[in-house]
């Protein structure tokens, strides 16, 4: 079974930086046996419904603003597959009502920053999973323990999001010391992620000060959820990564396997 990774994807500038963050993604796409193809959960596709691409070549999408042109000229041009996404479709199950999106969407920055490095030769097949609004956060969790029989088929699961992501109190400055606030958030989600103690990640995690800071909108959060309930009771967590860039926006990623 293919590993579910959570990884932490921080400013668009990460697409195009070479630091210990890029490093570690593109030595851990080494550590892996070659995935059939990779389904991601990104905090930045955010619909009315649940959909799945399943176009044959996804766009590159630069969905942001005010950066250098050198990353808007980035492209991550991997292919798509109308058929993987309907096997998909189908493990998932149709209570699950995910419908095929053939045109409207493609691969946001919360993919194609990250597998650049994971994979940088852009030939694995690419889909990805929306986040349905309208669903609360347990039935987040409840469609993430369904992505693990798309572990089966030899797909890796991919949530890119971030444990802190507090944009109104970031610093630019690359030295930036972390808040208090986000420290202690990390570490605590981090410790609760150990425990597998899902309850308190899905209900009670708001219920701090930090936890209210860290989080102020879910987005980038439930992507977290979705890798959670991909993971199994044997699977094996590694932590990846740990470092909070800008002051308020967590890199950790973790794998499970």
């Amino acid at each position: 079974m293919m590993p579910a990774l959570f990884i932490g994807h921080g400013s668009p500038m990460n697409a195009i930086a070479d630091n210990s963050y890029t490093k570690m993604l593109n030595g851990l796409g080494k550590k892996f046996t070659r995935p059939k193809f990779i389904l991601v959960v990104s905090a930045h596709w955010l619909t009315n419904g649940t959909f799945i691409t399943a176009m044959k070549k996804p766009e590159t999408i630069h969905d942001f603003g005010g950066f250098p042109r050198e990353l808007f000229e980035v492209q991550y041009p991997a292919p798509g597959s109308p058929s993987v996404a309907t096997l998909v479709q189908e493990a998932l199950g149709v209570e699950s009502r995910v419908q095929l999106e053939e045109s409207k969407w493609g691969l946001d920055h919360g993919t194609w920053s990250v597998l650049r490095h994971l994979y940088p030769k852009a030939d694995i097949p690419v889909l990805q999973l929306s986040i349905n609004r309208n669903m609360t956060l347990q039935e987040h969790l409840e469609l993430g323990i369904k992505l693990q029989k798309v572990r089966q088929l030899e797909g890796l699961i991919v949530g890119s999001g971030d444990i802190v992501h507090n944009l109104r109190a970031i610093k630019w400055e690359e030295d930036a010391k972390p808040f208090e606030w986000a420290l202690e958030f990390d570490k605590l989600v981090q410790e609760k992620i150990k425990e597998r103690d899902f309850n308190f990640l899905v209900n009670e995690f708001l219920d701090t000060e930090a936890g209210r800071l860290s989080v102020p909108t879910l987005d980038h959060y439930i992507p977290l959820l979705y890798v959670l309930g991909a993971s199994t009771d044997e699977d094996e967590l590694f932590f990846e990564y740990e470092e909070i860039q800008n002051g308020s926006i967590s890199m950790t990623s973790f794998r499970y396997e």
